[in-house]
């Protein structure tokens, strides 16, 4: 686990520095330097550039991470290399042209409740694109355990982009109509210089002489759109549909309060892009034990730490919230919601990791569709009903019955399950540390309020997890920052 914790803790604080900006972004720069109808806009565009970007990269970043143990150092590897770099066109031509000749249809569809959308189709297909492509440099970069650099133009560059375009348009040095078209920019620039970053690690040279084994490759890579596109609808489709039934508006409303609650995710992000090439050679190496020990340990490590980010929002939730405008207050149900929806996947540890880079993904991946289109009814039918706490209460039946599912799949093929006895002490500690801390109150100003409880619960938290030794990972790392200090 050493190679993980050392690029999973430089990517945290990648990942962090990024949502930090996100944060700034979201809550306080969207908030204000754009009316609630644009941030609306920017938030369907981004939503349904993420739902194309799985399509449009064809599976091929998780067929490289899969295959690429198999080609390198081979002769065949150029071959392969290119047959990642082809694959995507397949979707992405078909799609441009659909784009030139149904502008206008597809203009009416994503319009039919709110008309600001009609103009910016050809904006959601350039970012998709741009989005598909970064992906696939990043998987390129990946395979060969270079994570870091990746995470921080995934994380950051863009964030640090919008915030310099949010001050400029604030300031009246750019119109909306300029920052909207500068954002596609900054998603194009992004892919181009992690294009040229994978290529310093390993320059493919073109080779039309397919390696051994690509009908498979290209089996795979079909059926990994499905699962790509499952994951990506069971996250993104509520912001895309809540333009279809209600006012634009809300989908800035609804950002906010699922901005606060993805937080909460951002250890498993980190964590995943070295688990991820890690776990595909273990079981290229058929090797059970190390998998389990892999599964348990990475769930074990992430309940920690996303429980814990998960208790301090929703004990600060009510001092944080009178830092923003009054529209954008009414999100509590929703951050509840989602928050332990990104708690569910912590606890499931790597599993998407084996599921995808075994040989039993066919029927999970069939299971995923089924869910993404039970995903899209729950939205039909609950949001017009619940409004945004519809949308979110969507999304959590959705990946709850999504999780039990692969969780249960997993325990049938590999006979392993992510839980431990340290699992339930988790538990424990979490729920005694939430009655604790929510009848500690402050009186100053939100910020002091939100300082001083967060110091108070984390110093706790971490102090029993330190005591009783619940993380054999998580004590060696406070254990190392401890002896540091002393020093």
């Amino acid at each position: 686990m050493g190679i993980i914790f050392k690029q999973s803790l430089k990517n945290t604080t990648i990942t962090y520095l990024g949502f930090g900006i996100g944060a700034i972004n979201t809550l306080f720069l969207y908030t204000r330097f754009l009316t609630d109808e644009y941030f609306g806009l920017v938030g369907v565009i981004l939503s349904t550039s993420a739902i194309l970007m799985p399509l449009m990269a064809f599976g091929v970043p998780n067929t490289l991470v899969k295959y690429y143990s198999k080609f390198d150092g081979s002769e065949s590897t150029d071959g392969f290399l290119t047959l990642m770099l082809v694959l995507p066109l397949i979707i992405i031509l078909p799609l441009a042209g659909i784009s030139y000749f149904a502008n206008e249809l597809i203009g009416n569809f994503l319009a039919s409740k709110n008309s600001i959308v009609k103009d910016y189709v050809w904006y959601i297909f350039l970012i998709g694109l741009a989005m598909a492509y970064f992906e696939i440099f990043y998987a390129w970069s990946k395979v060969h355990m270079k994570s870091v650099f990746g995470n921080f133009m995934k994380e950051v560059l863009v964030r640090v982009g919008v915030s310099i375009l949010l001050l400029s348009l604030y300031a009246g040095f750019i119109s909306v109509d300029f920052f909207l078209k500068a954002l596609v920019g900054l998603y194009l620039l992004r892919t181009l210089i992690m294009k040229l970053y994978a290529y310093s690690l390993r320059r493919p040279r073109l080779s039309i002489r397919w390696p051994s084994g690509s009908r498979a490759m290209v089996s795979y890579s079909i059926l990994i759109i499905l699962g790509g596109s499952t994951a990506v609808i069971l996250l993104e489709i509520d912001r895309f549909m809540i333009n279809q039934f209600i006012p634009i508006q809300n989908v800035a409303y609804y950002t906010v309060a699922i901005f606060i609650a993805t937080v909460i995710a951002v250890p498993a992000r980190a964590m995943h892009q070295i688990t991820y090439p890690l776990t595909a050679a273990i079981l290229n190496r058929d090797d059970i034990n190390e998998l389990q020990s892999l599964y348990q340990r990475s769930s074990l490590t992430l309940f920690i730490v996303s429980g814990l980010i998960f208790v301090l929002i929703l004990l600060n939730l009510n001092d944080f919230y009178m830092l923003l405008p009054e529209a954008y207050r009414g999100g509590y149900i929703i951050v509840l919601l989602i928050g332990l929806t990104k708690l569910f996947d912590a606890l499931m540890g790597n599993n998407n990791a084996i599921l995808y880079n075994s040989d039993y993904y066919k029927v999970l991946l069939l299971m995923g569709v089924f869910l993404a289109a039970c995903t899209i009814l729950f939205n039909w039918i609950l949001i017009p009903a619940y409004g945004l706490n519809g949308a979110a209460l969507a999304t959590f039946i959705a990946i709850c019955i999504y999780n039990l599912i692969k969780l249960i799949y997993v325990k049938r093929k590999f006979n392993i399950l992510p839980f431990t006895h340290e699992t339930l002490r988790i538990v424990g500690l979490l729920v005694f540390t939430g009655i604790i801390f929510y009848f500690v109150k402050f009186n100053f100003s939100p910020l002091i309020n939100i300082a001083l409880k967060s110091i108070l619960i984390t110093v706790f938290y971490v102090g029993i997890l330190y005591r009783f030794k619940i993380s054999k990972d998580v004590f060696e790392v406070l254990s190392g920052f401890f002896d540091r200090k002393r020093r």
